[in-house]
Formats: C-alpha cells, sequence, structure tokens
C-alpha cells in the first residue's frame, strides 16, 4: 500500500504530532498485547465458573452481565447488515457475465436430457425461444453445441465446415433476429467424428511399431476450415476446445487472412482430462468409440487433472498465438487453476461450469439435500472471486433471473 505524505510538494519539514508510524505500531502492538493478556486472564477464570457463577460475578460489579472485550478490531461491524455488506462486497456477480451454452439439433423436436434435468437438445425454433428468454434477462451472450445426425459423421469430420450445416444456420437465424447477441460457437471435431475424439484419428509408424493416434496437424487444418466456416455465418466468438498443440496460432492467421480480423478466439486454454464431462457426451453422443487400436479417452491432448504449471505453458502458448480470451474446464473443481491464470495474463478468463457439476448440484437439489439457488449462486460467484471475467453455465437464464430479482434490477438496464 502507498502512503502519502501529508507534506508531500510542501517545502520545509513536517513533523508528525503522533510519532512515526513505526513508533505509531509499536503503541498499538503493546498495547493490544496488554489488553489481550487481560482479556485471556478474565476468560480464563470465567472458564472455571460454572453459569451462576458467572453471573453473580458480574453483577457483583454491577455489569449487565455481559463480559465485553477491548478488541480494536472487530470485522463483524462490516457484516452487520444488507447495506454494510453490500458497500464492502469485493466481488459482483451480474448477468452479463454469463455465457448460455445451448445444445441444438436439427430435428423439429425438444429432446431431454436425461442425465442433466432441466436441459434439452433445442431445433432450431426453440433455441431462438432460448435465446429471447436468456436476453430478456440480461444475458448477452450464448454458445452453441450441435448434436449431428450419425450419417453425417466421418473420421475426418468434414460436415464440421458445411456452410449449410446445422450451426450456420443457427447461427445465421439468431444474427437475423438478435443481431445483439453476441453467438460464440465450439470448434472442434467430435460432434462430427465417427471416433468421438475431438480430432482425426490416424497411424503413425515408428521402425516397425504401428500405432493409432490422434493427427494434430492434419486436425487443426480441419479446425481452421471449421472456424472460417463459422466466421462466415456470423459468429463473433469462436472457441476451439480441442487441444491441439498451435491451432490457436493457425486459426487467427486463417480468419485474418479471410477478413475476419474483428472475430474473436476464446481458447480452451486449460481444458483437462475431467470425469466431469459425462453429461454431455450424452447430449451429444460425441464419447470415443469402443474399437480396439483407438484410444478410449483423451488423455493424449487433454490435460493431466495433476497439473497446474502446465496450465501457465499453455496459456504463454495461446497469449503468443493471438487468442483473445483464456478458458478453463471444469470450473469447481480446478478454481486454483483460475487463479493462477488470473495472476500471470492481462487477457479476460473464462471458466465453463460444465455438465457434471451442473448434473450434481440438480442431482441434490432433487433429493432435497441442497437448495439449488443458493448452490447456484455460490459457486457461480466462487469462479467471479477466483478471477473469471465470465462464466459459461447451464444455469445462466436462471441465475440471471434470480439475480435481477434479488438485486432488483431492470433486464433493460442490462442491455444498455
Amino acid at each position: 500500500m502507498f502512503v502519502v505524505s501529508p507534506c508531500s510538494g510542501q517545502s520545509g519539514s513536517f513533523k508528525r504530532p503522533y510519532g512515526s508510524p513505526v513508533d505509531i505500531r509499536k503503541q498499538v502492538s503493546r498495547k493490544f498485547f496488554l489488553q489481550r493478556n487481560l482479556n485471556t486472564s478474565v476468560w480464563r477464570s470465567l472458564g472455571n465458573m460454572t453459569l451462576e457463577q458467572r453471573e453473580t460475578k458480574t453483577k457483583q460489579k454491577g455489569d449487565s452481565g455481559n463480559v465485553s472485550l477491548s478488541l480494536p478490531q472487530r470485522p463483524r461491524r462490516n457484516r452487520k447488515s444488507d447495506s454494510i455488506r453490500s458497500l464492502v462486497r469485493e466481488t459482483l456477480l451480474l448477468p452479463q457475465h454469463l455465457v448460455y451454452p445451448i445444445f441444438i439439433h436439427a430435428d423439429s423436436n425438444v429432446k431431454p436430457i436425461p442425465s442433466m434435468p432441466g436441459c434439452q437438445v433445442h431445433s432450431i425454433s426453440s433455441l431462438l425461444e432460448q435465446v429471447e428468454s436468456a436476453y430478456q434477462w440480461g444475458v448477452q451472450n450464448v454458445i452453441l453445441f450441435p448434436k449431428i445426425d450419425a450419417s453425417l459423421k466421418s473420421n475426418t469430420a468434414s460436415e464440421c465446415y458445411n456452410p449449410n450445416g446445422l450451426v450456420p444456420q443457427a447461427i445465421r437465424e439468431i444474427k437475423s433476429k438478435f443481431p445483439q447477441v453476441m453467438v460464440w460457437t465450439d470448434i472442434a471435431l467430435d460432434p462430427y467424428s465417427s471416433m468421438g475424439h475431438d480430432g482425426m484419428v490416424g497411424d503413425i509408424v515408428q521402425g516397425k511399431l504401428k500405432q493409432t493416434v490422434i493427427l494434430n496437424d492434419e486436425t487443426v487444418q480441419q479446425l481452421c476450415r471449421q472456424a472460417l466456416c463459422h466466421a462466415a455465418a456470423g459468429a463473433d466468438v469462436v472457441a476451439p476446445s480441442d487441444m491441439m498443440d498451435g491451432r490457436i496460432g493457425a486459426i487467427r492467421m486463417a480468419l485474418d487472412e479471410k477478413g475476419y480480423t474483428h472475430v474473436s478466439i476464446c481458447s480452451y486454454t486449460a481444458k483437462y482430462a475431467s470425469s466431469f464431462y459425462g453429461p454431455f457426451r450424452d447430449a451429444l453422443d460425441s464419447a470415443p468409440v469402443d474399437i480396439p487400436g483407438v484410444p478410449k479417452d483423451k488423455k493424449t491432448y487433454q490435460m493431466d487433472p495433476g497439473n497446474a504449471l502446465e496450465a501457465l505453458r499453455e496459456m504463454e502458448l495461446d497469449e503468443h498465438e493471438g487468442a483473445d480470451m483464456l478458458m478453463i474446464k471444469p470450473g469447481l473443481p480446478y478454481l486454483d487453476i483460475i487463479r493462477l491464470i488470473r495472476e500471470n495474463t492481462t487477457l479476460p478468463v473464462v471458466v465453463y461450469q460444465v455438465s457434471g457439476e451442473y448434473a450434481m448440484i440438480k442431482a441434490a437439489t432433487q433429493q432435497g439435500w441442497l437448495d439449488e439457488k443458493q448452490c447456484v449462486m455460490e459457486s457461480l460467484l466462487c469462479f467471479r472471486r477466483a478471477g473469471a471475467n465470465a462464466i459459461l453455465t447451464y444455469f445462466a437464464k436462471d441465475a440471471a433471473k434470480w439475480l435481477v430479482e434479488q438485486e432488483g434490477i431492470s433486464p433493460k438496464s442490462l442491455l444498455q
């Protein structure tokens, strides 16, 4: 903390009437130490008495029966009312901080997701209803996740850059009706892959050894095509979630070369190989296939949950390659990573409260074990406190409504 002397900018000497700051601290510390010892002796003597003896002793002294400690600091004074708590609150959560993930498919019906109660896979028409209702509560950002028909899937995932595909169609519909809404899109191959991986599957040969792996550089080429397709349809933010090496720089270069310099990149900087993604993969049918030789998990490209310093390395690479925002996924189990990234970058930090986190809260509240509203709002506030600028959450619409009702805010004022 910087201390400015009262005599700054004046000539001559200035004598502090109460001594130097060091002297003052020594005097306060000594007084507090003596008082603490006195209080300790009082509490010890009272601790050896029965309740009746304590009351008798204090009444003999003419007291009201209460023991008063002489404390220079009482933190509870800043918690004594809603007004004071609001005044000194360090972290704020607003609807503008939320990004609403929406699942879509080409069918005309709305399909519930059993492992994510309250979430559905939407048609284009119901997608527009979701966007409108979220926007009315102040949520100005949505991100699309497609469920692709099995007949359109392939190892090369070429459907991901079909200009007439599901995602480009959804982008155009949203932007035509709600141009003020920021549309984010997921950049990865797994929804389109017949193998269920974020990258293309292929064989490499080293000497006499043949191994099936997730191809990095070939995948990056497809991701660039996908990002260009979404940008052409009107996407505001592309969010590569694949975790391939070098994809941020390649996508940034591809976008800039085609004139899409205004399209932002939110990199999944630290996407961990987590057990919390299960319901998401159920919703999109995008889990890795069980075929001999094909990797059964995503550990060769997603990060090890035991690593933190590796997140800094990914952060530095993404910054250098042109990312505009950095995302951490999952959220609650990785608050330390959010804080670590926040303290080492000047870029906005985004966190994804993933499907498993959503499902846990829903399951516990359906059993009556937890209060849904209170748990949701606390978890979102914790993300903000840890350093997140924005939060992807399936609770976005409900949370925004609760915030507006709780704070008495006009939703229209949030959209100005």
